[in-house]
C-alpha cells in the first residue's frame, strides 16, 4: 500500500437548501464519518461549520480552506451567467420530465458548486500544504453509500494511486434517448464524436498532480464551450466528454449501472479491481510512485584511499536521495590491505554493500565488474560513480558551468528516473560540462575507426598529429525536452566514463552483448557510437552539469589503469 502521505483527499461542504434532503441526517452526518479517514484532507467549508473538523481532525493532517458560496459564486463566475440562464429556460426544463423539480434546475448554487469541483481539486494541488503526488476530490457525503469501515478502517482509498496512474475516473453504464443528466444526447454524441454509452460520476475522481493540473485546463475548455451553446447538465457530463476525448488519458473503473460507487471500494477491498483498457498510446507522465517502484543499484569505484571514497559520500549526504534510495555497492580496486580493511568499514557505516574485485582491474575493469553485477541483479537501473565524483551540492543553486548550464538540480535522482521511464533511453548522461571536454563536441571522432570516420564526416575526417582538434565536430542533437524544470538532449550522445542512469536492456547492449578482453573507454565509446548510429541504442543528457569531479587524494601515476 502506497504511503498515505503521499495522498490528499479534496471535499466541500455547503448548505444550499436542497429539497429532499435534511442537510443535518444526510450531510453532516455522513461527513463526521467521512472524517474518519486517516489520509490527509484538505475541505472547502462554510464558516460556521468549521467546528465540526476539528472536533475530530488535527492540523498534522487536515488543512481547511474557509468558502462560503460567495466565494463559490467568484469562483465559478465565468460561467455564472450562461448557468443561470440555461436553468431557466423552459426548452431545458422540459428535456425531461423530472428536470424542473431536479436541484440543478431549482437551485442556482447546485450547478455551480459541483461543477467547480474540478476547479476546487487544482487549486488544492497548488495550495495544500501536504505537497502530495496524488490528489482526489470525494465528496463529503460519501459514506451515504459508501461503508463507513471502508473510509475509516480498511482505508480503501489510500489504495488510489494504483489505479490512477495518471487520473481516474468511475463510471456507469447509461442508456439515454434524449438527455444526459439534462445535457442534450445528441449533442453529446456530437461533441464526443461517437455514441455516448457511459457517464463519469463525480463522487470520486483524481490523479497525479500533473494529470489534474492539465485536467483542468480541459475541463475549463469544455465547460466553456458547452454552455456557450446553451447545453448543460453537470460536472458528470463534462468528464464524460473529457473521458471519450481522451481515453488514452482518462482511466476508468466501471460502476453497475446503478452508479453506487461502494462496488469500487468493495473491488479494492477484494483486490479485484480491473480497468478499463485505454486506447490509444498517450504520451502519459511518469509519477513518482513508478518512481519508487524502480529497483537502481548505484556502484562506486575506489582504489587505496577511504579518504577519497568518504569524502565523496559526504558529500553526496547534501543530495542524500542518491545515499538513501538506490542500492548501494562499494567496488574496492584496491591493492593496498590496509585500504581494504578501512573501506570495508566505510561501506558497513554508510550501509554500501562491499565487492573486493580481487586486485587493480583499472578504471573500465571496474565499469564492467559494475556492468556484469548489474546485468544479474533485479535492479531496473544502475549509476556508477568513480570515487571522485559528486553530486553538486544546493549551495551551488544559482551558479553555473562554463556552458552555460545549471550546476545544482534539486530532486536530480527523482527526475532522471522519471526521465528514463518515460523516453526508455538506454543511457542518459548526468553532466553536459566534464573536465576535459563537453559534450557539443563528438569525442568518438577521435575514437571510431577511420572507415566509420570517413563514413560520418567525410569532410573533416583526419585526425590532428597530436592533442585536441579545436575544429572537432559538433556532437549531432535530435530532440530537446523538460521534465520537472529539467531540461535534456537527444542525439548522437557518445559514452564516457563520467555518471550516467543506465537501463537494464541499455547495460546489456553497451558492456554485455559484446565484451573486450581489455576494454578500455576510447573502445567503448567508439562501439557505443556505431550501435547509436545504427539506431540501437538511444542515448541523452542533461543540458545541465550537476555532477563534478573533486579529487583530494592523489596515487602514483604509474599506479593508473585503464583495465
Amino acid at each position: 500500500m502506497l504511503s498515505k502521505d503521499n495522498i490528499t483527499l479534496v471535499t466541500g461542504l455547503w448548505n444550499i437548501n436542497r429539497n429532499g434532503r435534511d442537510f443535518d441526517t444526510h450531510y453532516i452526518e455522513a461527513f463526521k464519518r467521512f472524517l474518519d479517514t486517516p489520509l490527509n484532507l484538505f475541505i472547502y467549508i462554510q464558516k460556521e461549520y468549521e467546528h465540526i473538523v476539528w472536533e475530530k481532525r488535527s492540523s498534522t493532517n487536515t488543512q481547511v480552506r474557509l468558502f462560503e458560496l460567495d466565494d463559490v459564486k467568484r469562483m465559478y463566475d465565468p460561467f455564472w451567467d450562461k448557468t443561470q440562464q440555461i436553468r431557466q429556460n423552459a426548452e431545458w426544463v422540459d428535456r425531461a420530465g423530472w428536470l424542473r423539480d431536479s436541484p440543478q434546475a431549482a437551485l442556482e448554487m447546485y450547478n455551480p458548486i459541483v461543477q467547480s469541483k474540478m476547479f476546487m481539486l487544482n487549486d488544492a494541488t497548488l495550495m495544500s500544504s501536504f505537497d502530495t503526488e496524488f490528489y482526489y476530490w470525494v465528496d463529503a457525503g460519501i459514506t451515504n453509500t459508501v461503508p463507513h469501515g471502508h473510509i475509516a478502517h480498511d482505508n480503501v482509498l489510500a489504495e488510489l494511486p494504483n489505479f490512477s496512474k495518471p487520473f481516474l475516473f468511475l463510471s456507469f453504464p447509461y442508456h439515454a434517448e434524449n438527455e444526459i443528466h439534462g445535457f442534450e444526447y445528441q449533442a453529446m454524441n456530437r461533441i464526443a464524436q461517437e455514441e455516448v454509452k457511459y457517464v463519469c460520476r463525480g463522487g470520486i475522481f483524481g490523479g497525479t498532480k500533473q494529470a489534474i493540473n492539465i485536467a483542468n485546463a480541459t475541463y475549463y475548455s469544455i465547460l466553456l464551450d458547452t454552455l456557450t451553446q446553451d447545453l448543460m447538465g453537470t460536472e458528470e457530463s463534462i468528464f464524460t466528454l473529457m473521458s471519450y476525448h481522451e481515453p488514452d488519458v482518462y482511466r476508468r473503473y466501471e460502476l453497475e449501472e446503478n452508479g453506487l460507487i461502494v462496488k469500487f471500494t468493495q473491488a479494492i477491498n477484494e483486490g479485484t479491481v480491473t480497468i478499463t483498457e485505454r486506447k490509444g498510446t498517450a504520451n502519459l507522465p511518469v509519477t513518482n510512485l513508478e518512481v519508487t517502484e524502480a529497483k537502481t543499484n548505484l556502484y562506486m569505484l575506489t582504489f587505496n584511499s577511504s579518504e577519497q571514497v568518504l569524502h565523496t559520500i559526504e558529500s553526496m549526504k547534501k543530495t542524500s536521495e542518491w545515499l538513501t534510495v538506490p542500492r548501494l555497492l562499494l567496488l574496492d580496486n584496491s591493492t593496498d590491505n590496509n585500504a581494504k580493511l578501512q573501506n570495508k568499514q566505510v561501506a558497513t557505516d554508510n550501509n554500501f554493500e562491499y565487492i573486493d574485485l580481487g586486485g587493480n582491474t583499472g578504471i573500465c575493469g571496474g565499469r564492467q565488474a559494475a556492468a556484469d553485477h548489474f546485468d544479474k541483479s533485479d535492479a531496473d537501473f544502475m549509476f556508477f560513480f568513480e570515487d571522485d565524483m559528486t553530486c553538486n551540492p544546493p549551495e551551488l543553486k544559482g551558479q553555473f558551468c562554463r556552458n552555460g548550464f545549471r550546476n545544482y538540480i534539486p530532486n536530480l535522482y527523482n527526475t532522471v528516473h522519471k526521465i528514463m521511464l518515460e523516453h526508455k533511453f538506454d543511457f542518459l548522461k548526468l553532466s553536459f560540462t566534464e573536465v576535459y571536454f563537453d559534450n557539443d563536441k563528438q569525442c568518438s571522432w577521435y575514437n571510431v575507426p577511420q572507415n566509420i570516420r570517413t563514413r560520418d564526416w567525410p569532410n573533416y575526417d583526419k585526425l590532428p598529429i597530436t592533442g585536441l582538434d579545436s575544429n572537432c565536430p559538433k556532437t549531432k542533437f535530435n530532440h530537446i525536452y523538460n521534465t520537472d524544470d529539467i531540461s535534456y538532449i537527444s542525439g548522437d550522445v557518445y559514452y564516457a566514463n563520467w555518471p550516467m542512469i543506465v537501463s537494464k536492456e541499455g547495460n546489456k547492449k553497451m558492456f554485455i552483448d559484446t565484451k573486450w578482453a581489455s576494454p578500455n573507454e576510447q573502445t567503448w565509446m567508439s562501439h557505443i557510437y556505431q550501435l547509436t548510429k545504427e539506431e540501437k541504442i538511444r542515448p541523452a543528457i542533461l543540458l545541465a552539469s550537476p555532477i563534478w569531479h573533486d579529487r583530494i587524494k592523489y596515487y602514483q601515476p604509474e599506479e593508473r589503469r585503464e583495465n
